[in-house]
């Protein structure tokens, strides 16, 4: 199947993009002290369904007995990504929380992650933070017709590092679109001019996860939630994007 979008696909996906951005938006605004991910998650679900749209992690998952069971995902600080909300989970001042969301629109499918501080937080996060979402943007600056994905993984991996964090490599960036997940891979790590070459027309989700100490992450017992191995936080951005010839074009523009 061709990863090429049709020009009627590309007009659903910026539409569906734009929808999703306003609604993770709303559902980064209810984040505060004493409100539960549990809540966070439905407000995310209301939002998708009212606007016509289906959240698309809900029930994802190739493994029977363990798909998604949630629309949003809630990774609170030493969270990586893939963290299930709950009514039980309490956001508490001083934390961070990744907030992971992803919609079917009109047929076809978009996904946007930010990480937001709960309350007032240290400067020490806030840099994380900062560090974490310019790296999307040094990634993005690499996107154009001809492009390797290891163009947009060295970009990502060096801006990281030279701020003294790392990269977390046993997950990556994705195509997106047609399905939740689709080729290519788009790790956020690499070597300039390797990998897969990047086509005008493709939609592919940049998602830099960014660890406060080393690199290595661990999956819990739900089988969804991916902690980092030493307990230091991490953070997470992410945005759909168009290829085109000349660069790239957010589809998940705030």
């Amino acid at each position: 199947m061709s990863l090429i979008k049709t020009p009627a696909e590309i007009k659903k996906m910026k539409a569906g993009g734009k929808l999703l951005a306003q609604v993770l938006q709303q559902v980064a605004g209810a984040v505060q002290p004493g409100v539960t991910t549990g809540q966070l998650n439905e407000l995310a679900d209301k939002l998708l369904r009212e606007h016509g749209a289906k959240p698309s992690f809900l029930g994802y998952g190739h493994e029977p007995g363990n798909t998604y069971p949630a629309t949003l995902c809630t990774s609170v600080d030493s969270a990586v990504v893939h963290a299930i909300p709950s009514p039980n989970t309490t956001l508490i001042e001083g934390q961070i929380v990744g907030l992971d969301l992803g919609c079917w629109y009109q047929g076809l499918c978009n996904d946007m992650a930010v990480t937001v501080p709960v309350g007032r937080i240290s400067s020490e996060v806030k840099k994380l933070i900062k560090v974490t979402k310019n790296a999307l943007g040094e990634g993005l600056k690499q996107v154009r017709a001809g492009a390797r994905v290891g163009d947009v993984g060295n970009a990502i991996q060096s801006y990281v590092e030279a701020n003294g964090y790392s990269v977390v490599r046993q997950l990556t960036g994705h195509g997106v679109g047609r399905a939740v997940h689709e080729e290519p891979s788009v790790p956020n790590f690499g070597r300039s001019g390797t990998g897969a070459k990047l086509e005008a027309g493709m939609t592919i989700a940049i998602e830099p996860m960014v660890n406060m100490g080393a690199a290595a992450v661990e999956t819990l017992n739900d089988g969804w939630t991916v902690v980092t191995a030493d307990k230091h936080l991490s953070a997470h951005f992410e945005h759909t994007v168009l290829v085109t010839k000349q660069g790239y074009e957010i589809l998940t523009h705030l």
